[in-house]
């Protein structure tokens, strides 16, 4: 999603400012451009003094103004955070025994735990995802556990159950995981 989201934002604001610069760049090279373009001679400026003044004295505009760079400093900090985000790991590196060994998709990997994990007993829906490198892979699980789920009855199963299964087919020494417990909403039981 992310990928996507950064190559349209990149494209549209290439876009523009390549649309901005070659008008510009054709008016100082004194080729012809649009009728509307306020840009019209080499010593003229994109805004006039008047442009530039005309709302300054409306008790809406300096709001507005503030307002619109609130979010697009927002918007800006939001893509640069988004960009430091560890994406999904594509692969796992698995030892065939034969030394050029194998590769197992992530998503396959991952979608084997969750399976193992909501088999368990207490377990409403479980999420799973790989991060690290691909030959020392980690997890991170989420769990919703139902009301009546011992946490850590559940979570001792699924280390010695589900996460081992998986440490062993991919064929890792190791498979550290960090899970985050949670519970299903639910109203209260009556007790007569």
């Amino acid at each position: 999603m992310i990928r996507v989201v950064n190559r349209v934002l990149l494209a549209l604001l290439g876009l523009a400012l390549l649309c901005a610069g070659g008008a510009v760049l054709a008016r100082g090279l004194d080729w012809a451009v649009p009728s509307w373009w306020p840009y019209s001679g080499q010593r003229d400026v994109l805004l006039s003094r008047a442009d530039r003044e005309r709302w300054r004295d409306q008790g809406w505009w300096w709001p507005v103004v503030i307002a619109a760079l609130a979010v697009l400093v927002v918007l800006a900090l939001w893509w640069f955070f988004a960009q430091l985000r560890r994406a999904r790991m594509a692969e796992v590196l698995v030892d065939s025994g034969d030394g050029e060994g194998a590769s197992l998709r992530g998503r396959a990997l991952e979608s084997a735990v969750e399976d193992d994990a909501e088999a368990l007993d207490g377990v409403a829906r479980a999420r799973v995802r790989l991060t690290g490198r691909r030959t020392a892979p980690s997890a991170r699980v989420r769990l919703l556990m139902e009301p009546h789920a011992s946490p850590g009855g559940t979570l001792n199963l699924l280390t010695a159950e589900a996460l081992e299964r998986a440490r062993r087919s991919a064929g890792l020494r190791e498979l550290p995981a960090e899970v985050r417990l949670r519970a299903v909403r639910h109203g209260a039981e009556r007790v007569s």
